[in-house]
């Protein structure tokens, strides 16, 4: 990912040159943006000035999806235009994603960055990588094979799961957050009951140390999470655990956004 890293600047650099998002271009929200034999989705946050560089979340739709559902969701795209980040989504080949070691996925999502970038003036320092369900699995490869410029993964309800998986690369920083009573894709529980296991690979990868229980904390009044934190040599663990299903939580997407831009927390 490091060419990768040094294409977004200088592409960047162009696209400010350049001033804004290609003048008059269609491809918006709905209307996908062409890339080769695939596409994606983008969204722009509320009241961009057209020129000021973009945090930018690339976002994996789950399972039977494209990419039109997240930039139109509430919970994905709500918290997004809220918060000056440009919401990327893009198109799994028959709405499903590779999350295989060696997906051809993950080059397409590092060509649909190296493309946004062309088009809009993007904060290279600032990308970040989100899933849903399969499309959590994915972003989770994504970061695993690719992920070393990423700023942070932000995952909800999916993991990899293979024994003896390893990671050639990684984010700054890891969010994740899974449900107890998550049937879909089921709660990877570990040994002797262990509602960490979710995060270990994670954890391994990035030399974390023990973990600090932080204790619940609530966005809505409706939900409350349990948050374990954990530093790392290279970097650090979020990980935050419900008792509820197979869902993406209310406002978790923005919560997690406020914190890595170092807004005030807030919802919507």
């Amino acid at each position: 990912m490091k060419k990768l890293a040094l294409l977004l600047t200088l592409l960047t650099t162009q696209a400010a040159a350049q001033s804004s998002a290609l003048p008059g271009d269609p491809c918006h929200i709905t209307t996908p943006c062409a890339l080769g034999d695939r596409s994606y989705h983008v969204r722009e946050p509320d009241g961009w000035d057209g020129v000021t560089p973009l945090p930018v979340m690339l976002h994996f739709h789950g399972w039977a999806r494209t990419g039109a559902l997240p930039v139109q969701h509430q919970r994905i795209s709500g918290h997004t235009r809220r918060r000056d980040v440009l919401l990327v989504a893009p198109n799994g080949r028959n709405r499903t994603w590779n999350f295989r070691a060696g997906s051809p996925d993950v080059p397409f999502a590092d060509a649909v960055l190296a493309d946004v970038a062309a088009r809009y003036p993007v904060d290279a320092d600032r990308i970040l990588i989100s899933g849903y369900s399969f499309g959590s699995a994915m972003a989770w490869r994504f970061v695993c094979e690719s992920g070393n410029d990423v700023r942070a993964l932000i995952a909800v309800s999916g993991t990899l799961r293979r024994q003896g998986e390893t990671c050639a690369e990684a984010p700054q920083e890891v969010r994740h957050v899974h449900g107890l009573d998550d049937t879909v894709m089921d709660f990877p529980m570990g040994p002797g009951g262990d509602v960490l296991h979710p995060v270990k690979l994670w954890r391994a990868r990035l030399g974390c140390g023990a973990e600090q229980a932080l204790g619940a904390y609530q966005v809505v009044s409706w939900l409350s999470f349990d948050r374990y934190v954990w530093d790392c040599a290279e970097g650090r663990v979020i990980y935050d655990l419900h008792p509820g299903g197979h869902f993406i939580p209310h406002g978790w997407i923005g919560r997690q956004l406020d914190e890595i831009l170092g807004l005030p927390p807030r919802y919507p």
